[in-house]
C-alpha cells in the first residue's frame, strides 16, 4: 500500500454523494465526494491521516520547486474552530472526492447499490490517498476518494424527517 494511501477507523459520512456526481458550483466538474467527520479521541485514525498528509507533500516537493512552501492548504480540518455545527463539535474533518465512482460495500462487504441504503450520518471506514497539487497560484494536499464501508446506521445529517415520524395512522373517518 503507497504511504499516501489511508484507511480510516471508524468515521461519520457527511454530504455524502457516492452514486451520483455533483459539481459544487455551477460550472465546475461533477465528481463523488463525502466529507469524513473523524473524532479528536481517534487517535489512530489521525495519526495514519497525518502520515498520509506528510508523505503527500514529501511527494510534491518536486512540483513545488524542491520544497514544501510554507502555508500548504492541508486537507485535515478542525471542526470546533471552522464549523458552526454540533455534528462536527469534537471533530477533525475532511472533504474527499473523486471524478471515479467509489466503491461502497456493508460491512460483510457486500455492494451496496441503493442510495437510500447509506446516507450523511452514517458511520462506517473510508479509504482515501492523499495527493499534492498546484493549480491556479494554489499549493497543498488534497484528500481523493477511494472506497467506502457502511459500519453503522446514523441519525441522518439532511435535516430531512422521516415520513413515519411526521404521521399517525389514519383512521376511517379521517379517510371518509
Amino acid at each position: 500500500m503507497s504511504a499516501t494511501k489511508v484507511v480510516t477507523g471508524k468515521v461519520r459520512f457527511s454530504y455524502l454523494n457516492v452514486f451520483q456526481p455533483r459539481a459544487a458550483q455551477p460550472g465546475q466538474e461533477p465528481k463523488y465526494s463525502v466529507c469524513l467527520l473523524i473524532r479528536k479521541d481517534d487517535e489512530a485514525t489521525l495519526k495514519k491521516v497525518k502520515a498520509g498528509i506528510q508523505a503527500a507533500a514529501e511527494a510534491g516537493k518536486a512540483q513545488w520547486g524542491g520544497k514544501v512552501p510554507a502555508g500548504l492548504k492541508l486537507p485535515l480540518r478542525d471542526g470546533d474552530a471552522e464549523r458552526d455545527s454540533a455534528e462536527y463539535k469534537g471533530h477533525w474533518f475532511i472533504n474527499c472526492n473523486s471524478k471515479q465512482k467509489p466503491g461502497v460495500v456493508d460491512s460483510a462487504l457486500n455492494p451496496i447499490l441503493d442510495a437510500s441504503e447509506i446516507v450523511s450520518g452514517d458511520y462506517g471506514r473510508a479509504s482515501i490517498n492523499f495527493f499534492p497539487y498546484a493549480n491556479s497560484g494554489n499549493r497543498g494536499v488534497g484528500a481523493g476518494l477511494q472506497n467506502l464501508q457502511k459500519l453503522a446506521d446514523g441519525e441522518p445529517l439532511s435535516g430531512r424527517s422521516r415520513a413515519e415520524d411526521d404521521f399517525t395512522e389514519a383512521s376511517e373517518d379521517f379517510l371518509n
